[in-house]
């Protein structure tokens, strides 16, 4: 299995105990892309993870909002909020990496949605859209020009990190079948056509595991 050039990244997004069965915000699942991506990082000399690492009075879950409850949305300086169960929050169980990742080749990890009053779903950029994570300063040192994307969610962590790979001027894949979705009020739908009609190529890993 060839490697890929040394321009491309992949880019693990969020492959926490949070977000697969069991945890705090579980996607269904969201376990069984694993074994998937350790096999794709193999094909990557440079590979970078999201960790969601939030503080305990994070503005996007709902307890600490009155009277709202998780899925519900409100609106706040930098526009609409979904609120979420209290998940990730920094040095709990729920905000390691699944046992199962295996990806020893990693580079850097990328911590965000740790300000307690902006939230973060893209790798590249927190929800304000002016604070910056330091990936694509990154990338652009290691003249990286091409990234994969993998992991969690496809609508919300994936979508937004791929929609800002392509803002910054990257070639973006989307490895659908290393990802899981949500899908909340139709959000996976709405996500695939914004990130298809910012370019982003939607793509299955068979297509990267096939070359030799």
């Amino acid at each position: 299995m060839q490697k890929h050039s040394k321009h491309s990244a992949l880019i693990v997004v969020d492959v926490q105990n949070g977000f697969t069965p069991g945890g705090n915000l579980a996607v269904a699942d969201a376990d069984q892309i694993i074994p998937l991506i350790n096999q794709l990082a193999q094909q990557f000399d440079t590979v970078v993870l999201t960790q969601d690492w939030h503080p305990e009075q994070h503005i996007s879950f709902a307890e600490n909002h009155k009277d709202k409850v998780p899925f519900e949305t409100v609106e706040l300086a930098y526009g609409t909020q979904v609120l979420w169960p209290k998940h990730c929050v920094q040095g709990s169980h729920d905000a390691e990496f699944h046992p199962d990742l295996d990806v020893p080749t990693v580079q850097l990890i990328i911590r965000k949605g740790f300000h307690a009053d902006i939230d973060s779903y893209s790798a590249f950029m927190e929800a304000d859209r002016k604070t910056p994570t330091g990936l694509n300063g990154y990338l652009k040192e290691h003249q990286v020009d091409t990234v994969y994307i993998v992991g969690i969610a496809t609508d919300f962590c994936v979508a937004w990190t791929a929609l800002d790979a392509v803002h910054f001027g990257f070639k973006t894949y989307v490895i659908e079948d290393a990802c899981k979705a949500i899908d909340l009020n139709g959000s996976l739908q709405k996500a695939w056509q914004e990130m298809s009609g910012q370019r982003v190529q939607r793509i299955q890993s068979s297509e990267l595991l096939s070359q030799t």
